[in-house]
């Protein structure tokens, strides 16, 4: 008999993947560009799981196959209504057990080429985890470092446009890193689901090219960077990104301008820095808030606080950071990509060496690839 069981490897070889777990579940983690086509939902499955403890493994099953049979059919009538008879899915579920196992036996039955996942989910999570602990050292990274408002994630996203291979870190979590990073209306992803999307995005770069990355923390919010990353990219070469205090209070007015609609949630954000500022400077800040000094609030945020926090974590991790580049950057022009493309030619002539790096030579082959 023809096995219905797929390797990991083989994920390219299907037209669409399939996760047949619960809803929950998928939006937990999920294999990135898979499908959701629940078998159980995530009620179903509770009361399957209290019905195998509680009564019997037999009734459990029973009524298991019942629900399953009935959630393929309605997936049948709606979702894949319009398959042709050449699709060729791969399905799969926690651990490539009798969810995956039900709908790929029915989809075969009807005559698609479906196949089930070896080890499903359980398989790809482990491949994440050890691609994590490789991957990172695979590449060399010239990390975008600077104060806080020197606009270091649109640069990144300027050189994306150009061509360049990005790691958006803020990006993939949905944060911009710091005290005040939450982004309004967007909801944080789970540790794993970021992982995954770290694993996907560092899977289709080319070690050839060097991969810009903006400095980050530990932390992005409630997401843990990886260490083996991390520490990649504390050996990288450093840009230091560079605007006058006018541009980036600019900058941060507009970036976090959603914060003053919600002034007591502001507030409330500024006095978790109780720790490394007194009690009479955030009551102070808070009367700049309910002022409407906006543009002093950030000056002093950027004095007080956020530009000895930089001094302070720069120079402790990135190993570079001495021999920087530095570029001076326009964070509130229309249009960063000409921008992004001056910065391109400066490295590409401090590595020939028609320019003098700043503030010694030896950063210069710190720059190439």
């Amino acid at each position: 008999m023809k096995t219905l069981l797929a390797p990991l490897s083989r994920l390219a070889d299907f037209d669409e993947i399939v996760d047949v777990r619960t809803p929950l579940e998928y939006a937990d983690d999920h294999i990135p560009g898979a499908i959701n086509a629940p078998v159980l939902s995530n009620e179903e499955r509770v009361v399957i799981g209290t019905m195998y403890r509680q009564v019997s493994p037999f009734e459990a099953t029973r009524l298991g196959a019942a629900l399953v049979a009935k959630n393929i059919g309605h997936h049948l009538e709606t979702l894949f209504a319009d398959k042709p008879r050449q699709w060729r899915p791969l399905i799969y579920c926690w651990r490539g057990g009798k969810r995956s196992g039900s709908m790929t036996t029915w989809f075969n039955m009807i005559g698609w080429q479906a196949r089930q996942l070896e080890g499903g989910y359980k398989t790809y999570r482990r491949w994440v985890l050890d691609s994590l602990e490789s991957l990172p050292a695979r590449f060399q990274y010239r990390v975008l470092t600077g104060h806080t408002g020197t606009g270091k994630t649109r640069l990144l996203q300027a050189l994306g446009q150009a061509g360049e291979q990005v790691l958006d870190l803020e990006h993939l979590s949905r944060h911009r890193g710091s005290l005040l990073g939450a982004l309004p209306g967007h909801k944080q992803p789970s540790q794993k689901r970021f992982e995954s999307d770290l694993t996907s995005a560092l899977s289709h770069f080319d070690p050839a090219r060097p991969v810009f990355v903006e400095a980050e923390s530990s932390r992005i919010g409630v997401i843990s960077v990886p260490r083996p990353l991390l520490d990649a990219i504390h050996r990288g070469a450093c840009i230091e990104v560079e605007a006058s205090i006018e541009d980036r209070i600019t900058f941060l007015l507009q970036d976090y301008s959603h914060l003053f609609d919600e002034p007591e949630h502001f507030k409330q954000l500024l006095d978790r820095l109780a720790g490394l500022h007194s009690k009479q400077t955030i009551q102070h800040w808070h009367q700049l808030i309910d002022s409407g000094a906006r543009a002093q609030l950030f000056g002093e945020l950027v004095e007080q606080h956020y530009d000895p926090a930089y001094a302070r974590s720069s120079h402790a991790h990135f190993q570079e950071i001495s021999r920087a580049l530095p570029f001076i950057f326009r964070p509130n022009g229309v249009d960063g990509l000409p921008q992004a493309r001056l910065l391109l030619q400066q490295i590409t002539a401090a590595h020939a060496g028609d320019t003098p790096c700043a503030p010694a030579d030896a950063a210069c082959g710190k720059l190439t690839p």
